[in-house]
């Protein structure tokens, strides 16, 4: 009986440490609900908006999606707006996979000598340079490769140094600390004895980097690579300084094009809501959408497939 009344107690006055503790798990719930509540809005406005080109000015998505003519003010020949997004897709996709093939060697050469070749004082030295790569804005790297890159393509290439290949560069420069960090911590989770083991049956160091470490640590590095990947699909302001803002379909990699970024960036200030300019652009916002959830989606996959078992 006595037992009962102190539990009774303790439900009707419950103690310090569990006042704190439900306080603490409301604030979290809150918290979770406003971060949900608010993804939920910023994904249905871009919806809402994007759609929009498709439901009110009646513009079929084949159309949008295959059709190279942009000109969303003006109406075709046959009547239809002109607006047609694959010179933007095509340049996004050429943009960010040029810039991950240039940025993965790089990557992952830096990692291995971080964590299996260097000393540490190499390792300290290397580190605040990376992580200086990092902080830089992305403005800073526009305008370096307006100055330096643009001009050397120019020379070398001729034409115009505005395209493909000028904003792949200046993306490689942004992506590789990112991909490299991330490389760099997945190397460093590729369990010692692993190492130990390699070694003790008589394997060379680089046979061990080569054979089982690389190998261990490859479902992490592929997932750095899709981070580096989705990083340099959505961005904007470095890539619209060198790309030439021309929405034309890319012919070569020093041709003038332009990105989904780009394209948003450079155009949205210069239209009136709820037009077919400006719903298209949305249109261009909700394709950057349903990427961003496709590298998401596999980093999960990758990440899940490669869970190293210790």
């Amino acid at each position: 009986m006595l037992e009962m009344n102190k539990m009774q107690q303790r439900l009707l006055h419950p103690s310090k440490a569990t006042r704190q503790d439900r306080f603490g798990k409301t604030i979290s719930l809150i918290c979770i609900g406003f971060i949900m509540i608010l993804t939920v809005s910023i994904i249905g406005f871009i919806a809402i908006h994007g759609l929009a080109t498709f439901f009110e000015n009646h513009v079929s998505v084949m159309q949008f999606i295959f059709s190279s003519n942009w000109n969303p003010g003006q109406l075709g020949k046959n009547g239809q707006p002109q607006v047609g997004a694959f010179a933007m897709i095509v340049a996004s996709f050429a943009v960010t996979l040029l810039a991950a093939i240039l940025a993965t060697p790089f990557a992952i050469a830096v990692a291995l000598y971080m964590t299996e070749l260097a000393p540490k004082r190499g390792a300290k030295m290397l580190q605040p340079v990376i992580e200086l790569l990092v902080g830089i804005p992305s403005v800073v790297y526009g305008f370096i490769g307006l100055v330096v890159i643009v001009p050397a393509i120019r020379s070398v290439f001729g034409g115009t140094g505005f395209g493909i290949l000028a904003g792949s560069i200046v993306l490689f420069v942004m992506i590789l600390p990112t991909i490299t960090s991330l490389t760099i911590d997945s190397l460093q989770q590729v369990p010692d004895h692993y190492r130990k083991a390699s070694l003790a049956l008589g394997a060379t160091k680089w046979q061990t980097i080569y054979k089982v470490i690389l190998r261990a640590a490859l479902p992490g590095i592929l997932t750095a690579i899709v981070f580096g990947m989705a990083r340099a699909f959505g961005e904007a302001l470095a890539v619209q300084m060198v790309i030439g803002n021309a929405a034309l379909t890319p012919t070569s990699l020093t041709s003038p094009t332009a990105t989904l970024t780009s394209q948003l960036t450079s155009q949205m200030g210069d239209t009136i809501m709820g037009t077919l300019p400006n719903n298209a652009l949305w249109s261009l916002a909700l394709v950057l959408l349903i990427m961003s959830v496709i590298f998401n989606l596999l980093i999960k996959v990758v990440g899940k497939r490669g869970e190293m078992k210790k």
